[in-house]
């Protein structure tokens, strides 16, 4: 195979980026596929540093296999956060039905992490409180995700005081960028970053809120205009949700998915404008999007889910990712550095209503 180059953009989700890393794991069998830039968000910051730690310390197959060595580290470490034994055991040995999975988890840490984080916020656990993410990152077997060599990497958080979305990259992605883009609110404090430029200190929150992932730093005119997305969050869900617990998975799944469904619809738009030759003389890039993803896999796990990091479930998610990238392999690799494999243009088909023209 001709050696082709590529963008990823690696969606959040907690525990269900599992997936991403059974699609990364796949994805580095290949030596002809070369990445150039990652953009990642919450989970998938944690996968992009990790990958990008590998990648960048050796050359060829002797750096796959480190970022490889890495990833697994990561969700190893990642799995060993979760301390319900018994929850553990079952979605470990036997395939769990939706309804079972719901039952077991009214009786893990998600259920009462949920009722217990509307009492009270991570600020009340005085010197008792602990981001895990810290050692996790600091336990990689390469943990040096801000140095120059290797594929580029952007990383998203969410400004608390503005709102607004913060890209880290190059020596600015350190451990504490990362553990922002990863910090849920109702589970971890703020982190706060200096920026050495202003002097000023920020507080960062998952960036998730602001792009999961995000797009843009991936448009630079030297970076191939391939972007391979690693969907997490389902787009689609026949089925209307009836209870609380559905419902709340739902918002969930809608508000993480957000962003990203607002840089696809303008990534649209341009190749319209480019299709019908109206760009003129304005230099503006035409990304071609592709997307590896499992709906009907997310679609049989809930949101709450996210939070139940045990290794049955981090196992399957990671072999569900890895079939999924090999499927994308054989039906569209021929299609990489040449035309989408995404059809941006039906997906935004039927969106907007009323009169032609006329806002609605």
């Amino acid at each position: 195979m001709k050696e082709k180059h590529v963008n990823l953009a690696l969606q959040g989700g907690g525990a269900h980026g599992a997936f991403a890393w059974g699609v990364l794991d796949r994805l580095l069998d290949e030596s002809w596929l070369r990445i150039a830039a990652i953009t990642g968000t919450s989970a998938g910051a944690l996968n992009g540093a990790a990958l990008k730690a590998g990648l960048s310390r050796y050359q060829g197959a002797k750096g796959r296999r480190a970022a490889r060595e890495n990833l697994d580290k990561l969700w190893g470490e990642v799995g060993e956060i979760s301390d319900n034994n018994v929850v553990r055991w079952m979605h470990s040995r036997m395939p769990m039905p939706r309804g079972l999975h719901r039952l077991t988890e009214m009786f893990s840490p998600a259920a009462w992490l949920d009722s217990i984080t509307r009492i009270f916020s991570p600020y009340d656990y005085g010197p008792f409180y602990v981001n895990p993410l810290a050692a996790v990152l600091r336990e990689l077997p390469y943990p040096d995700f801000s140095t120059e060599e290797g594929p580029e990497l952007f990383v998203a958080a969410t400004n608390v005081r503005t709102g607004r979305m913060r890209v880290f990259t190059g020596r600015r992605v350190t451990p504490d960028a990362v553990m922002a883009s990863a910090c849920l609110p109702s589970l971890f404090r703020a982190i706060e970053i200096r920026d050495p430029e202003t002097g000023e200190t920020d507080a960062f929150w998952d960036g998730g809120f602001t792009g999961n992932p995000a797009m843009f730093p991936l448009y630079r005119s030297h970076l191939p205009r391939d972007i391979v997305i690693v969907n997490i969050n389902p787009m689609i869900r026949d089925c209307v949700p009836r209870t609380p617990v559905e419902i709340a998975d739902r918002v969930n799944e809608i508000s993480f998915n957000s962003a990203l469904m607002a840089d696809l619809r303008a990534i649209n738009f341009v190749k319209k404008l480019d299709a019908e030759d109206r760009l003129g003389d304005r230099a503006m890039k035409v990304p071609l999007i592709h997307m590896i993803l499992d709906d009907t896999l997310m679609n049989n796990l809930s949101a709450r889910s996210k939070m139940m990091p045990e290794p049955g479930m981090l196992a399957r998610m990671k072999e569900a990712g890895r079939v999924a990238a090999d499927s994308f392999l054989n039906d569209h690799a021929d299609a990489l550095n040449n035309s989408d494999t995404v059809d941006l243009s039906a997906m935004f088909t039927g969106v907007t209503v009323g009169q032609p023209g006329k806002p609605s």
